[in-house]
């Protein structure tokens, strides 16, 4: 029997995907048509014997309950579980803290997912070669661009025995272009080594706070490196089973991108548009002789209203009770719900929030995403740079207003052009 662990953090950890989270947490947060946490859980819900998933972070109870209940019906042979962290333990410290009911029921292994990832997750792949190599761990590890290896954490792997030799967070300098994935495998053994780890952490802390005793200085307990209560996945565990060589490493060879920025939603949403075509899913939008012109891969709600006149795609996720009106032209982007785009208005490379509204001939435009480094950051300076034009919830764009490659936050009336702006 296996189970599965998502991360899912908190809503002090989601700063950079502002301002969508500020109105729904960025686990929730749709892209390809579903949440980002349901794309993962999807995948969980193919992997063999795989019977309770378990999402441990520090929101309030409350925000993913009715989430929960939605996902217990589709999922019905998986049982679901969110355990809320009574404080922030670092990225393993809740995982660790919550090992007893992780291991109710006797797991062999444990699926472990950080939420803020996009990927084609080959998890019975790579369950299958954790089993043949045998160690209490298996990385999933991506190839990267050498130049933006640093944004990672960088795993050196030894291609005949796939054991990972060394694995460095975002080192200064190149160690490696294979770069950690944010989902792992673990024996369920692993609860043993990270209690080695605790006890020897707390050794060292206590030995670094009497010799600063000694000099007269003290430690500060608030730097999470420093904090005993704290684990850290990468720094604290993952880097010694790497030095003891219990960890392994599987490559993933098909589609992956982190969805830290609010920005990267929309490559992440192409991506699972995309795949989602490849495999004839039926949810997706088809072009009809009454209806709109469609594109490529699009999503469309069904309570959406979409003019016949309209053009959409490729790329495109409308979502609840979003209008579009005639003339309308959107592409490589996500309407939210209750959305209303007005005639011959045009949006593109864009994310345009819950309850906004685009005039007649108005252009919401940002700049396509080519490389990842082109999202992990959207302002530089304190000014936006060419990259996704976001607008929060509940901004208006007047008719004939131009908004290009600027953030907006929620509740704005925007009644002239704006160009590479922060709306405050």
């Amino acid at each position: 029997m296996n189970k599965a662990v998502i991360l899912v953090g908190g809503p002090s950890r989601a700063t950079r995907f502002r301002p969508l989270s500020m109105h729904l947490p960025q686990p929730l947060f749709p892209v390809g048509g579903k949440p980002i946490i349901w794309h993962q859980i999807k995948a969980l819900s193919a992997v063999k014997d795989l019977r309770e998933i378990i999402l441990i972070g520090f929101f309030e109870d409350y925000v993913f309950r009715s989430f929960i209940e939605k996902c217990n019906q589709e999922f019905p042979g998986i049982t679901f579980l969110y355990l809320r962290e009574y404080s922030q333990l670092g990225t393993a410290g809740g995982f660790f803290h919550f090992r007893d009911q992780i291991l109710r029921g006797g797991p062999k292994n444990i699926i472990m997912l950080y939420t803020d990832i996009c990927c084609s997750f080959p998890l019975n792949e790579l369950l299958d070669q954790h089993e043949r190599h045998g160690r209490l761990g298996t990385i999933m590890v991506t190839k990267v661009d050498r130049s933006s290896a640093r944004l990672y954490g960088c795993v050196v792997v030894d291609n005949e025995t796939k054991l990972a030799a060394h694995y460095v967070e975002k080192p200064e300098t190149y160690v490696s272009d294979m770069a950690s994935t944010g989902v792992f495998v673990f024996h369920q053994d692993i609860f043993r080594f990270m209690a080695q780890v605790m006890e020897q952490r707390a050794n060292e802390f206590d030995q670094q706070r009497a010799n600063e005793s000694a000099y007269g200085r003290s430690v500060d307990e608030a730097d999470e490196g420093h904090n005993v209560n704290r684990l850290r996945l990468e720094q604290d565990v993952l880097r010694r089973m790497a030095a003891d060589k219990k960890l392994s490493a599987y490559l993933c060879t098909g589609f992956w991108r982190q969805i830290k920025s609010a920005a990267s939603a929309v490559p992440a949403n192409a991506l699972y548009l995309q795949k989602a075509l490849s495999e004839n899913r039926s949810f997706l939008a088809e072009s009809k002789q009454d209806g709109p012109e469609i594109v490529g891969a699009v999503y469309i709600h069904p309570s959406a209203q979409v003019h016949p006149t309209a053009r959409i795609g490729p790329n495109v996720s409308i979502h609840a009770r979003a209008v579009i009106g005639p003339g309308v032209r959107v592409d490589d982007s996500i309407i939210l719900d209750n959305v209303q785009i007005k005639d011959n208005a045009a949006v593109l490379h864009s994310i345009v929030g819950w309850d906004s509204r685009i005039g007649m001939w108005g252009r919401v435009e940002g700049s396509p995403i080519t490389s990842p480094d082109d999202i992990d950051e959207v302002t530089h300076a304190g000014v936006k740079v060419n990259s996704i034009c976001i607008l929060g919830e509940d901004v208006q764009v007047k008719s004939e207003v131009f908004i290009r490659n600027s953030i907006v936050l929620p509740h704005k009336d925007l009644a002239s052009n704006k160009h590479n702006e922060i709306i405050m």
